[in-house]
């Protein structure tokens, strides 16, 4: 891990470190266990922030930019909103943007998760369970960054449950051990969905976990979570590739899971297979590490790194794009592929970024 990404996670421990709840003053309590908050009209503004971490288009073409710090802006081709707390947001901190079946969209921000109807936000009241559930229209979501988190959040439409992850069967070593990471060793880094209807869960210390509607099989491979010199770089990306393959957070190696064999033990069993690159790919490092990773729609991959830009890998070649503001090169938290399979990218300081066919350049809007 370089000396930037140690920097960059010290930063965003620094920046989680308070949390406002559901329950704050521009919310009232309901009779359904949730906390509304009255119509508001978003602020007009004539710019994006600088802090925009995720990129999201909803059903109907309306893009979203979730900031840390700045609330949600929203575009719709000709105006720009600013939804704050002053709005009805829990928290202007934004970890994740998620929209259902109906259009309504959800906002995972430090201080609870919103739901937003077009009109009003309601922060969604959490029931802690240990029963976990796998039905087709859920929606997961986490908060990266709220403290002692054990599991990740499932709301079915009517309830909203924040689940406890099964002991990982090296969780009394870890504790013996004395690592402390910055939040939980449960704490979850990604979701994502495999193309069996799985679901995948990375977590800050412990690696990823596999729910398959039936049970919680945990996987850990030391160089998946802990960098050479090493620092905790955490399940930050699951992907699985057209051939079956699975891409966690580096280079290094792939996974072809073995369900049969994974249902009749007690943890996820599979193969390792060998990765893409080189040192002289990757500017001396033998692999890189990677928060993101998307698949356009000719196949190929894209990787984003935090401070190396993005590589892209076609099943044989690998290319490298440099993202940079002048001459300097930009730190990256996201990628995002847009309805129309266009690329953007997430960042901590420097607004966001799409690729215009040949480079990545900074969107100015409207």
């Amino acid at each position: 891990m370089s000396a930037k990404m140690t920097v960059y996670l010290i930063t965003l421990s620094i920046l989680s470190a308070v949390n406002v709840s559901c329950n704050g003053q521009h919310t009232a309590k309901s009779e359904n266990s949730t906390v509304r908050s009255a119509a508001v009209s978003a602020d007009t503004v004539s710019e994006l922030g600088r802090n925009l971490w995720y990129v999201y288009q909803d059903k109907k073409n309306n893009y979203w930019f979730g900031s840390n710090g700045e609330g949600i802006y929203r575009y719709d081709g000709k105006t720009i909103l600013n939804y704050t707390t002053k709005h009805g947001l829990s928290n202007d901190s934004i970890r994740q943007i998620v929209e259902d079946e109906y259009g309504n969209m959800y906002f995972s921000t430090l201080g609870g998760i919103n739901k937003f109807d077009g009109e009003k936000f309601v922060c969604l009241q959490a029931i802690k369970s240990k029963e976990w559930k796998l039905m087709k229209n859920d929606l997961w979501f986490y908060m990266l960054g709220k403290r002692n988190e054990r599991g990740p959040y499932r709301y079915d439409g009517k309830t909203l449950y924040n689940l406890e992850f099964p002991k990982h069967f090296l969780h009394n070593e870890f504790h013996a051990q004395g690592i402390s990471p910055f939040y939980s060793p449960y704490e979850v880094y990604t979701i994502y969905k495999d193309r069996k209807g799985a679901m995948w869960f990375g977590t800050s210390v412990f690696g990823a976990c596999r729910f398959d509607g039936q049970s919680v099989k945990w996987m850990y491979e030391r160089d998946l979570t802990i960098t050479p010199n090493g620092g905790s770089f955490g399940i930050r990306s699951v992907y699985e590739d057209k051939a079956g393959g699975f891409w966690i957070c580096n280079t290094r190696h792939r996974y072809i899971i073995d369900t049969e064999a994974t249902s009749k033990s007690d943890r996820l069993q599979y193969q390792k297979v060998n990765g893409i690159g080189n040192a002289q790919i990757f500017d001396g490092d033998e692999y890189i590490y990677y928060s993101h990773i998307v698949e356009d729609r000719e196949g190929n991959i894209w990787l984003t790194t935090w401070s190396q830009g993005v590589y892209k890998y076609d099943g044989k070649n690998i290319t490298h794009y440099a993202v940079r503001d002048g001459l300097k090169d930009v730190n990256l938290v996201s990628m995002y592929k847009d309805n129309s399979g266009n690329l953007w990218l997430g960042t901590p300081e420097n607004g966001v970024y799409k690729f215009n066919g040949k480079t990545f350049e900074r969107v100015r809007l409207p």
